[in-house]
């Protein structure tokens, strides 16, 4: 739903004002592309006022302090009109360098809580997950047939394939246990010493 607000100044010198909003205020800023920069903004409320015309909006700052915000103005050599105590706040215009003005208050109406925006999170994808048919189970059980009878083949006409039995695997095993064969070497040339002695 609403995550946020967009408010435009329209400006004859938008690059002025730019610079204005990036190096006087200091606003946080993104360049889009070309020196279009996007600022933005604290916590920001809309409000309704009754109008003879439709499409009339108006945008204001907000200050926590409103003298002390013209007097820093001041020193940045900003025009600011004097503040103005109208009951609902305390308000003041300062003369952008683009030549246009921005109006900037000091609240004294009660303020709305700041929107709290919810991410939204993506559920993961579940993959559809088909079961097979009868004919896709019969095609796989026909090709388990096939493997099995090849396997088979396979081995009757290679004995060298047929899986060893649990003796001759031991036997074998025993065999090929790692220094065997070098004991019996020893042994071998142990007797042939003993035998050259005597």
């Amino acid at each position: 739903m609403i995550i946020g607000a967009h408010s435009i100044i329209y400006s004859k010198n938008p690059e002025a004002d730019r610079a204005f909003l990036r190096d006087v205020l200091h606003l946080t800023n993104v360049d889009v592309g070309d020196g279009w920069l996007i600022f933005g903004l604290p916590p920001a409320e809309v409000a309704i006022h009754p109008s003879d015309k439709n499409n009339v909006h108006e945008f204001y700052l907000m200050s926590d302090d409103v003298e002390a915000f013209v007097a820093q103005m001041k020193k940045s050599r900003i025009a600011c009109e004097p503040v103005q105590n109208l009951g609902w706040g305390l308000l003041t215009q300062l003369m952008l360098p683009g030549g246009g003005k921005l109006g900037v208050y000091e609240p004294r109406h009660a303020r709305p809580k700041p929107m709290s925006v919810k991410k939204r999170t993506q559920k993961p994808l579940k993959r559809a997950t088909k079961k097979p048919t009868a004919r896709r189970r019969r095609a796989r059980n026909r090709a388990g047939d096939r493997n099995r009878e090849f396997i088979e083949a396979a081995i009757s006409l290679s004995p060298a394939l047929a899986p060893p039995n649990s003796c001759n695997s031991a036997d074998r095993s025993a065999q090929d246990r790692p220094g065997r064969h070098a004991r019996d070497d020893r042994r071998n040339t142990s007797t042939i010493l003993q035998s050259e002695s005597s």
